[in-house]
């Protein structure tokens, strides 16, 4: 897949003729490491000119980057101080290596991301190199996935999935007192639950963080990770969004549940919820507009009697966007929302509709699909079931 990937992310500078430059560090910059296929922990270099791809690399992950990262050359970023020393600088800054070597290359203009640091910035611009800032997505082919990336994500995925189950199992596994889930006699937390399924994620080889687990006013709040006892009758978000430690591609999931038996204001509203999500899937296709489909949702809520607003000063309804692309990024182009896109085939996003009711409870389903020329494929499998008994 690293061949792939990095040909890719090279594909319209070479059309363009663009010098692109990247200075970051990979395991937390996506478009760094779609660039290079390289992961390392500090900043380092990535440029592209002329028909070829450089990494500028330190002593320490040099001879690394040589044997690992995609690209043509990899040069030795201390080679460039000592020459740099030769000339008379004392401490060469990392600016003054980069200067050095887009003066090499005969550079004088270069497109950076919009997240390009400002000192790097500014010190290139007193040196006389125009920056060119380009908004994501920065490499346009990321939002396109090939077959490998697609693979990759259901790989994700089938560990979401897993866990996922684990999970139910758990809950199937608890007895009910006082409205509390007993596991083994303990009182089950979102605490507990979390760090259990980020163990299990851990040991099949995945990373995931801020795991949603929230039940009750918790899960109200859309972005609230739970905390506290998990309870019986009561509508529980579960929603999972792991990194492959191999791939660095992410799979989203969410899924609501009640153990035990749910109000009849709670099914109807999952019912309300699922139908708008079959509605959103059944909408994507290449060419659709994301906020219309948003809309399209929007407003069979309304209909249905689920209004959108504030109301005892929070907000309640359907108040996020329907979905978003994902891949190295957990969050990334396109959007369905408000914020309007034209879907393209081969892009993954997530169909995640949700509506918020402290008086009645939260429910929010979501699944990814990929985007296909007349309609899409839903690579989610898990089943959607709102009691567990």
């Amino acid at each position: 897949m690293n061949k792939v990937l990095s040909q890719a992310a090279n594909k319209t500078a070479e059309k363009t003729g663009q010098v692109v430059l990247i200075i970051a560090c990979s395991e937390t910059d996506s478009n760094m490491y779609y660039a290079s296929q390289f992961l390392a922990p500090d900043p380092f270099i990535f440029l592209r000119a002329k028909g070829y791809s450089y990494l500028l690399m330190s002593d320490l992950e040099v001879d690394r980057a040589r044997a690992q990262a995609e690209v043509d050359v990899v040069l030795s970023y201390s080679e460039y101080e000592k020459s740099l020393k030769k000339k008379g600088m004392a401490h060469p800054e990392i600016i003054e290596v980069v200067h050095a070597l887009l003066k090499e290359k005969k550079i004088k203009e270069v497109v950076v991301p919009p997240n390009f640091p400002l000192e790097y910035g500014d010190g290139l611009r007193n040196r006389g190199i125009a920056l060119k800032i380009k908004p994501e997505p920065f490499f346009e082919e990321r939002l396109i996935k090939s077959r490998e990336e697609i693979s990759a994500i259901r790989k994700t995925q089938a560990a979401v999935e897993e866990v996922m189950d684990e999970a139910v199992e758990t809950l199937r596994q608890t007895e009910s007192k006082g409205g509390k889930l007993y596991l083994k006699g303990t009182v089950l937390t979102s605490e507990f639950m979390r760090h259990q399924m980020h163990y299990s994620l851990m040991e099949k080889g995945y990373v995931a963080q801020h795991t949603i687990i929230a039940c009750g006013a918790d899960a109200c709040d859309p972005h609230n990770v739970g905390s506290g006892p998990l309870r019986a009758n009561k509508p529980i978000i579960f929603d999972i969004f792991p990194r492959s430690n191999q791939s660095r591609y992410y799979a989203d999931m969410s899924r609501t549940v009640v153990k035990g038996k749910a109000s009849a204001g709670v099914k109807k509203l999952y019912n309300t919820v699922l139908e708008g999500q079959n509605l959103g899937i059944a909408l994507v296709r290449d060419g659709a507009h994301g906020k219309m489909i948003h809309e399209e949702i929007t407003a069979f809520f309304e209909k249905q009697g689920y209004h959108t607003g504030k109301q005892d000063g929070r907000m309640q309804g359907f108040f996020h966007g329907t979905g978003h692309g994902l891949g190295l990024d957990i969050h990334e182009l396109p959007r369905i929302s408000k914020s309007d896109w034209v879907l393209q085939k081969g892009e993954v996003v997530t169909v995640e509709p949700g509506l918020y009711y402290p008086n009645i409870g939260a429910v929010r389903i979501e699944d990814m699909v990929l985007v296909e020329e007349k309609g899409c494929q839903n690579l989610t499998t898990y089943p959607k079931e709102l009691e567990i008994n």
